[in-house]
C-alpha cells in the first residue's frame, strides 16, 4: 500500500479538528440572528475539517510518505516545543510578555537571527498586536501579573 503524504496530513487535520470540536462545547454558539462567543471558533474548526477532507480525497496523487526527507524534523520540533511552552505561559505571564518571548525564541533562537534585531522585532510585533487587539478591538487579553 502506498501511503501518500497529503492523505496522512489530511487525516491528521481531521483528527485535530474533531478533537477541537469535541472539546469546544463550553462557549455558547447561539443562532445566526444572535451569534454567541462559540460561533466563530466552530465555523473555523468546520472549515479546517473541510480542507482536511479535501486533502484526504485529493491527496492520492501526491508524493508517497516514504519519499519524504526528514531533515527539517528538528526545526519543526523546536517550533512545536516553543509554541507549547508559550501556550502554557500565556495565562501566567500575560499576552505581551509571552508573545514577546515566543517571537524572540522563534526568530532569535530557532531561526538564528541577530539578537538585537530579533528582540526589537519581537517587542514591536507583540506591542503592535496588543495595541490593536487589546486597545482598539477591546479583545480580552490576559494581562501580565505585574499589572494585575
Amino acid at each position: 500500500m502506498k501511503v501518500r503524504r497529503d492523505v496522512v496530513a489530511g487525516l491528521a487535520v481531521l483528527a485535530g479538528g474533531a478533537a477541537l470540536w469535541a472539546s469546544s462545547g463550553d462557549l455558547p454558539v447561539g443562532s445566526l440572528a444572535m451569534p454567541g462567543a462559540g460561533m466563530m471558533p466552530m465555523i473555523a474548526i468546520a472549515l479546517v475539517m473541510v480542507f482536511g477532507a479535501v486533502l484526504v480525497f485529493r491527496g492520492t496523487a501526491g508524493p508517497r510518505l516514504a519519499a519524504d526527507h526528514w531533515s527539517d524534523a528538528d526545526h519543526a520540533l523546536r517550533v512545536i516545543v516553543a509554541t507549547a511552552v508559550a501556550t502554557f505561559l500565556y495565562t501566567r505571564l500575560g499576552f505581551l510578555i509571552t508573545m514577546s518571548l515566543l517571537l524572540f525564541g522563534l526568530v532569535g533562537l530557532v531561526e538564528r537571527r541577530r539578537v538585537l534585531p530579533a528582540a526589537l522585532f519581537s517587542l514591536g510585533v507583540a506591542l503592535a498586536t496588543w495595541l490593536l487587539f487589546g486597545m482598539v478591538l477591546k479583545a480580552p487579553l490576559p494581562p501580565a501579573p505585574v499589572w494585575s
